[in-house]
């Protein structure tokens, strides 16, 4: 699937102001602030998921195992920003070819891996609520860990090669743009590839979510579940009405957007205002994930109330100490009365 459209992706020359490939001054300018706070927000997101689930967790199960991954790599996502940032600030690419690719690569390999990861997890919860006597065979750690071990080598499979793709759209701009993977008139040389790509790494991995989903609510309906716990039934429909929600805003516009430009007839890309758009919906996704995060983790929640109630519970501690103080101070002077 060749997504990677980032924050210049599906642009050409166009508006005043507009660099020889970001498109118009205001588009760069905007883009530099929303990356700059995707960037701030994304970082302290997902590095908190991180040391949560994989350091702070004692019990760790299936959904953990997913939740490290997906943390881990909207946390790689999120670390390509600064780099935009400055291609933005600079209307130029100072990082060299190689890392170009690199950065291309990685853009294309972050939905791809997110949407696997989103199916791993419905397909979760489709069996602990509606197999739940098979759920202790199939979600385990170690079986959690063989399945995101294997999208991780499916997904780097499909685009590594995307590292020593054959023509460069920055050749002619002597390595001073970051065009690969992202120019829309390139990417239709490979059109049979772009949607094989599409195929298996959006349509399948969202028909696997529908059908779970599908399935999962018809057995709530239908009052199936009667054995599961209220609070299991209530975690798993947050966490699926979470990834539908995550799903439909950030994934489905831009997949949408970007079959449009692969299928448009013009030779010219064109800056799309769109394309833009949906391109910071799919990025958006890195900081929804906290929504997840604190849906599965209690300690997710624990560190996020600490954060967000930081003063308050500065406030308590100060007020249970100035009442501890005094109330000594008052012990010792009716101690004192006493002797006397």
């Amino acid at each position: 699937m060749a997504l990677g459209l980032n924050a210049s992706n599906m642009s050409e020359p166009g508006g005043a102001g507009a660099g020889p490939e970001q498109g118009p001054l205001a588009y760069r300018m905007a883009a530099l602030v929303f990356y700059c706070f995707v960037f701030a927000i994304g970082v302290v997101v997902n590095a908190s998921a991180l040391w949560v689930f994989a350091l702070t967790t004692k019990k760790r199960n299936s959904v953990t195992v997913y939740m490290i991954n997906v943390a881990l790599v909207d946390l790689a996502f999120v670390l390509l920003l600064p780099f935009r940032m400055a291609y933005h600030q600079r209307d130029a690419w100072p990082f060299g070819d190689l890392f170009c690719r690199v950065s291309a690569a990685l853009t294309i390999f972050y939905p791809c891996m997110a949407l696997w990861l989103f199916a791993l997890i419905s397909a979760d919860r489709y069996m602990a609520i509606v197999q739940p006597r098979r759920a202790k065979e199939l979600r385990n750690v170690p079986k959690a860990a063989v399945a995101s071990a294997g999208v991780w080598l499916m997904t780097l499979g499909s685009t590594l090669p995307l590292l020593v793709a054959a023509g460069d759209p920055d050749a002619a701009a002597n390595f001073t743009t970051c065009l690969k993977m992202q120019d829309i008139v390139y990417m239709r040389r490979d059109n049979p590839v772009n949607f094989a790509r599409l195929v298996f790494f959006f349509l399948v991995p969202v028909c696997i979510m529908i059908g779970c989903y599908v399935v999962i609510v018809d057995n709530l309906v239908h009052g199936r579940t009667s054995k599961l716990k209220p609070k299991v039934k209530q975690k798993s429909v947050r966490i699926i009405a979470t990834l539908i929600v995550q799903v439909l805003v950030c994934f489905v516009p831009f997949h949408v957007c970007l079959v449009l430009r692969l299928l448009d007839g013009g030779e010219d890309g064109g800056f799309s205002t769109g394309a833009v758009f949906t391109t910071f919906l799919m990025n958006m996704s890195t900081v929804l994930d906290i929504i997840l995060y604190y849906i599965v983790s209690k300690q997710f929640q624990d560190r996020v109330i600490s954060v967000i109630l930081y003063r308050n519970y500065l406030r308590s501690v100060r007020r249970k100490s100035r009442h501890t103080h005094t109330g000594s101070v008052r012990s010792m002077s009716n101690l004192t009365s006493a002797m006397i």
